[in-house]
């Protein structure tokens, strides 16, 4: 077994590469003197007759989201705050789904939404600036909380300047020191008066060094739909089919085929994913196809342009694998890849948040995952877990395969999906993510807007 990161953390690793130097700050307008919203006749009532009332000032929070998937997750954490208090002032970053729940977003999220060594340096000035506007924007609201949701490269220099100004601090979304570099957490401690993580592996390191953390669950628990999980296997099948024009055409084509499994694949959701991993997979579906032509193969893509990518790959192939093979999107679901999985047999996939999904859907997987050699080399030194698969890293144990580097070859994704496919192994594999799934559930119980409410108010009386 190969010592990995999971996908998101090798994936980013030229991104946390970017300020492991510590990119110096350059000398921004000091966030100092910001005035507090009284809160001095707090008592010690129930924490939720507090922030029922309404005779208090409005609590103003600093927020800020630097990606797509920080704007779902701040959007709901907002959405959960504002249940608890209707007279909170939202100031900060973040897209469309942030700024329908109240926030004002200062400036726009895409400034910060900069990944890779070459572009962060290349943006460097303005993500300094970006910055100061909105620690300037703090410092003329006079905000009481600061929640910076994941990116923490940037918000955890924000929550250094903030917390030393006396603004309670918040980081949504732990780095992954539980994995890697380890000695952040000196920073993660002078940024921070609160660490909200996903995950309950993560908190052990925290409490090795003496720091507050709760483990509020990952979205996915909340927002996936019940219907995927109560829905008859025949009846999901029925509505993607019906649902999706080309997923029709294709089983109208296939005819009268007594299909024996329908497997997902799903090669990642960028270029460089696909260009590594794909080709592999049609290579090892083709064998598949030589042992039992009932096959069929499923491949849902998050857009058009990798829709495009992936049939070109496909367009290659021989004339039998293009008829077993389908490929779509629907932009206009957000869930449509958990559609398919829900209503595949097996997943064939990359790394990352997928196999979360997979597997709180209940559905056996395998896992092939392949970097640049110098980034392997690099994670396999830095990475202190042994897996990458997320439902293996949840397990403390493989009970996902998971095919790494030269492993990730077609003559074993071949053999790994037939030995997946065997009832006996199958049924193994579903009671242990079954299991594991209802652990995560019960361990990650813990509502993010009380617990920020609660250690503020706590911390406030010290």
């Amino acid at each position: 077994m190969y010592a990995n990161a999971p996908a998101q953390t090798i994936s980013d690793l030229a991104a946390n590469a970017t300020l492991a130097t510590d990119i110096a700050n350059p000398s921004a307008a000091s966030f100092s003197n910001v005035s507090e919203a009284s809160f001095s006749n707090i008592s010690g009532e129930n924490l939720l007759q507090n922030v029922a009332k309404n005779k208090f000032q409005p609590i103003v929070i600093g927020i800020v989201a630097g990606e797509v998937s920080g704007d779902a997750l701040g959007a709901d954490f907002m959405r959960q705050m504002n249940n608890l208090r209707d007279d909170i002032v939202w100031v900060g970053v973040g897209g469309a789904q942030m700024q329908a729940q109240g926030l004002n977003s200062v400036i726009e999220m895409s400034r910060l939404s900069v990944m890779g060594l070459v572009e962060v340096v290349k943006h460097l000035p303005d993500l300094f600036k970006a910055r100061d506007e909105i620690l300037a924007a703090f410092k003329q609201n006079a905000i009481d909380i600061f929640v910076g949701i994941d990116a923490p490269d940037f918000n955890l220099r924000l929550g250094e300047r903030l917390k030393s100004a006396g603004i309670y601090c918040v980081q949504y979304v732990s780095p992954s020191i539980w994995a890697w570099r380890e000695g952040r957490i000196e920073k993660i401690k002078r940024a921070t008066n609160l660490v909200l993580c996903l995950f309950p592996f993560e908190l052990s390191v925290y409490q090795k060094h003496d720091h507050p953390a709760v483990c509020v669950g990952h979205s996915l628990l909340k927002t996936m739909d019940d219907n995927l999980f109560t829905t008859p296997m025949d009846e999901l099948r029925r509505e993607l089919i019906w649902d999706n024009p080309t997923y029709h055409q294709f089983f109208v084509k296939m005819g009268e085929l007594e299909m024996s499994h329908l497997i997902a694949v799903m090669p990642g959701s960028r270029r460089s994913e696909i260009d590594a991993i794909f080709p592999k997979m049609l290579k090892a579906i083709h064998q598949l196809l030589i042992m039992d032509d009932k096959l069929c193969f499923i491949v849902p893509t998050v857009n058009q342009h990798l829709l495009t990518i992936v049939e070109q790959y496909l367009e290659a192939q021989s004339a039998q694998v293009r008829h077993h093979v389908t490929v779509s999107c629907d932009e206009t679901q957000a869930d449509f890849s958990q559609r398919v999985m829900a209503a595949s047999d097996l997943v064939l996939l990359a790394s990352g948040t997928a196999t979360l999904e997979a597997m709180l859907l209940g559905k056996p997987m395998v896992v092939v995952y392949s970097l640049n050699k110098m980034t392997f080399w690099l994670a396999k030194r830095l990475v202190k877990v042994p897996y990458v698969a997320l439902p293996n890293i949840l397990a403390g144990r493989e009970i996902v395969p998971e095919l790494l580097q030269e492993d990730a070859n077609p003559d074993n994704i071949c053999r790994v999906v037939q030995q997946s496919l065997k009832v006996k192994n199958y049924n193994e594999q579903l009671r242990d993510l079954r299991q594991t799934s209802e652990w995560l559930r019960e361990q990650s119980n813990i509502n993010p807007a009380n617990a920020v409410i609660d250690n503020w108010l706590t911390w406030k009386k010290q």
